[in-house]
């Protein structure tokens, strides 16, 4: 066979690193090693949704292609959902549609509103996904940078600024970010609505993990802003907050003229959703947010106990989210080998953020949302030790 050139629009698309740590901690068998380089978390969904679920499996109308935007109940538990978030009043018909997990839900999106060498800014560091989904849709990435402190990150209001150019289509924010659980503020968000509204872009807001927030912070949803009603798109996801990873269910809602194109990608990618996933989803959505309180305790208690063992080095306090970065760069070590080191001599799997933001690959990532309490205790000593830092100093 002869040589078939590898196409175009994958020629910057790496992995995110993820998979391989991953595959490589499976491969070990061993139960000590500590997982924290997979966006898991070992709470379980609320029990009525499990219910649900069961109960969906042995129904025929959710063996079907139909309806191809997403059962009724849930597109009005996900449209209430947004609008309750948002403040804005949206319609479950003809404003929301259903999708096979949040990430697909992206790609549609952006597959439905940008042209070839069309710009989306993006924070950095960020998700190599949503990186590689911009490229694979054919957009070009323009990078914000997020500085990094010892009381957290913060968006650089300047660069966003200057980040702008006639070729600007969309902004994609995802509050809170990740790798670095980033929680964009009123005067960020209002910055980045300033940018939306001069360059006539569309806002796309990944809100997977919007409720997944610490030390009393709320969420301030972009759509509720002056003139943004009729340019954010809001594509949630079950996967985070209502830890429904395996029920590859999200939704994207929306103004109505966008809704259709976003429907007809819908409808030429997955085609349908996960049908004996959607009532179980629906029934978390309607009413888990009781429940929420406490799993978002248990995991703010995980992010304080592991900010606790990583005293002393140069890691950034997440307001937010399932994961926080440490500057590996800052001690003077590759996040690759920082990676390699922990996997053998300390039994922690981390992944190396290449691949994740132009500023990015000087981190490595600890997720702290599938571990316990009692698990990370410790972790601390056995970092420093594995990488030779009886000394470390914060920033």
């Amino acid at each position: 066979m002869s040589y078939i050139k590898r196409v175009s629009r994958l020629s910057e698309v790496p992995g995110i690193g993820v998979d391989r740590m991953g595959n490589l901690a499976d491969a070990a068998e061993d139960r000590q090693i500590l997982r924290l380089e997979n966006l898991d978390t070992d709470l379980l969904p609320p029990a009525q949704a499990i219910d649900a679920t069961k109960k969906a499996v042995g129904l025929d109308e959710n063996n079907s292609y139909l309806p191809f935007f997403g059962q009724d109940a849930l597109r009005k538990a996900a449209t209430k959902h947004v609008s309750t978030t948002s403040g804005i009043d949206y319609d479950w018909r003809s404003q929301c549609i259903i999708s096979a997990g949040g990430l697909a839900g992206i790609l549609n999106c952006l597959l439905a509103t940008l042209e070839i060498g069309d710009e989306v800014i993006l924070t950095d560091p960020i998700y190599a996904g949503l990186i590689n989904r911009v490229r694979i849709a054919g957009g070009v990435p323009k990078f914000v940078p997020l500085i990094p402190s010892e009381n957290g990150w913060r968006l650089d209001l300047q660069k966003l600024k200057t980040s702008v150019s006639p070729r600007t289509k969309m902004v994609l924010m995802m509050s809170p970010s990740m790798p670095t659980g980033h929680v964009l503020n009123q005067e960020e968000w209002a910055a980045v609505v300033d940018v939306c509204c001069k360059a006539n872009a569309w806002l796309l807001y990944n809100a997977a993990m919007e409720r997944i927030l610490y030390d009393d912070r709320k969420v301030i949803h972009p759509a509720s802003f002056p003139d943004m009603k009729d340019r954010t798109i809001t594509v949630g996801s079950a996967s985070k907050e209502l830890r429904m990873i395996g029920w590859r269910v999200g939704w994207i809602v929306g103004p109505s003229s966008i809704m259709n194109d976003i429907g007809l990608v819908s409808l030429s990618n997955v085609v349908s959703q996960v049908g004996i996933g959607m009532s179980g989803v629906a029934m978390a959505l309607t009413n888990s947010n009781d429940e929420f309180i406490d799993v978002i305790k248990t995991w703010q208690n995980r992010r304080d106990l592991l900010l606790h063992e990583l005293k002393g080095l140069p890691v950034i306090p997440p307001h937010g989210g399932w994961s926080m970065l440490l500057d590996t760069a800052a001690l003077g070590i590759s996040c690759t080998q920082a990676s390699e080191k922990l996997f053998k001599h300390a039994k922690i799997c981390a992944t190396p953020m290449i691949g994740w933001g132009p500023s990015a690959e000087r981190y490595i990532r600890f997720v702290f949302s599938n571990e316990t309490e009692q698990r990370l205790a410790g972790v601390g000593n056995k970092i420093k030790s594995a990488l030779n830092l009886p000394n470390a100093r914060s920033f």
